[in-house]
């Protein structure tokens, strides 16, 4: 089936051990549990707030005060230069003593790696690293590009196995973003084809009245701020919150009972926070 050979194996971590994951993907329900599960989506901008701090003991606080369960981080930096050649996957999974899996989006990046990464507090029995290609490959200043993935993982929690499928998109409009979404709806469809229920979450650069989100929506995918939100839901930037481009998504019979847009400047957005019931 082109969904499983299309991608590439990505890292799991747990705590400091690295290993290529390499069990057969299963899907599983979260079981109904006394306790709920909470899924932290957040852009750490490579590791430093707006004012260019580094925030990692920041993020460690936020997901022990918020309870987060799952973690879906993008610009998430391994040895880069600029980062002071630490790999923020392992400083963040050792800290919090979660299990981690990380998807490159530039796999040769000022002396390291950056990307996305997820965290579980629990385990990660498999990853896959999904491409989002584009054509023309998009070229940024300075001749660089960055191609876009999605990073899909299944998490043992304590409620149960829970599959998701973390991603940054390209922040032009334009034809290239819409193709990522092109792809993403063809990794969303192989994960509906395992069965189960799944959430989607990351920063998508887009506004919910974009008509680029529009596949997503047509692809089963229900907004879970719309679900169980309240206000504007504004994520970015930070220190004045204009619009909201950070997202959670669910389907088949996941629903949230809660979802929080969280007040702080230790990033350049604001992180989500929702709660599964």
């Amino acid at each position: 089936m082109r969904w499983m050979s299309a991608r590439t194996a990505a890292a799991v971590t747990i705590a400091t051990t690295s290993a290529i994951a390499t069990t057969s993907f299963a899907h599983v329900l979260l079981t109904p549990a006394s306790e709920p599960t909470r899924v932290l989506v957040l852009n750490m901008h490579a590791g430093k707030d707006a004012a260019g701090k580094s925030n990692l003991d920041a993020i460690v606080a936020l997901v022990k005060k918020t309870g987060a369960d799952l973690v879906l981080l993008q610009e998430v930096d391994r040895g880069t230069a600029r980062s002071g050649n630490v790999d923020q996957v392992n400083v963040l999974g050792t800290s919090l003593k979660f299990a981690t899996a990380f998807a490159a989006s530039l796999l040769h990046y000022d002396g390291g790696q950056y990307g996305i990464a997820t965290l579980a507090r629990g385990f990660i029995g498999y990853s896959d690293t999904w491409p989002l290609p584009v054509t023309p490959v998009q070229t940024r200043a300075g001749g660089s590009n960055e191609p876009r993935v999605a990073l899909i993982a299944l998490a043992t929690l304590k409620t149960g196995e829970l599959t998701s499928i973390n991603t940054h998109l390209d922040p032009a409009d334009g034809p290239a973003r819409a193709q990522e979404v092109t792809h993403l709806v063809d990794a969303i469809h192989g994960q509906y084809s395992a069965g189960g229920s799944f959430v989607v979450g990351g920063d998508f650069n887009s506004t919910p009245d974009n008509p680029v989100l529009a596949p997503l929506r047509n692809a089963g995918l229900r907004d879970a701020w719309v679900e169980c939100g309240s206000g504007d839901g504004f994520t970015y930037p930070a220190d004045k919150p204009a619009k909201r481009i950070d997202y959670l998504f669910l389907t088949g019979a996941l629903h949230c009972s809660a979802a929080t847009v969280i007040d702080t400047q230790i990033l350049d957005h604001r992180p989500l926070l929702v709660t599964l019931k």
